[in-house]
């Protein structure tokens, strides 16, 4: 299988790729997401396409560095009646969007797109639904102080494979695409390679 070439500094990514043999490297792409997700957003993108843009616009950005590799991006979102929901980048800010999806469904939307010398030639995107239980504010903070800083930073505020499973009565769909990366169907092409 070929190698390729992780453009995150996600460590749950690059330990998903791992759990399936596939082996690769680690190049962080530097992206500032922000203002790139703000320019969309205003020219009316969905989350989907912001997802979708940001993961290939990651493994753009570093093949163009790295010629002849497979460069892999990736990028989740979570979309609450088309509302796009960001990584917190604080603690306040992970208690706000616990508030805005409790009680209620949304989808995690996570993209994958391989590129090779600066453009993409692959790329998939798959969603997955959660419903949140009704949690007061009291039990939602104390669900955030049972999480380290890192892990909260790194999972779109829930870790769906710990503590944060306790937060769903349903989860219908995929749990790597949860945890931020579609690895079946990456496998599958680069197999096919």
């Amino acid at each position: 299988m070929h190698n390729i070439v992780l453009a995150s500094k996600s460590k749950v990514r690059h330990e998903i790729l791992l759990k399936y043999n596939i082996k690769c490297t680690i190049e962080h792409s530097n992206v500032d997401e922000e203002p790139i997700k703000q320019s969309l957003l205003n020219e009316g993108a969905t989350p989907e396409i912001i997802s979708k843009n940001l993961a290939e616009l990651k493994a753009n950005k570093v093949s163009q560095r790295l010629y002849d590799h497979l460069v892999l991006g990736a990028d989740s979102v979570i979309d609450l009646n088309g509302e796009l929901i960001s990584k917190p980048e604080n603690r306040d800010q992970a208690l706000n969007i616990l508030k805005k999806l409790n009680g209620k469904m949304h989808y995690l939307i996570s993209s994958a797109c391989i590129s090779k010398n600066g453009s993409m030639i692959w790329n998939y995107t798959d969603k997955a639904n959660l419903t949140m239980r009704k949690f007061s504010e009291n039990d939602l903070k104390k669900y955030l102080s049972k999480i380290t800083d890192e892990t909260l930073y790194a999972y779109n505020v829930y870790q769906i494979e710990g503590e944060g499973r306790n937060l769903f009565s349903k989860i219908e769909g995929d749990e790597n695409t949860i945890m931020g990366l579609p690895v079946d169907k990456i496998k599958q092409y680069i197999e096919g390679l």
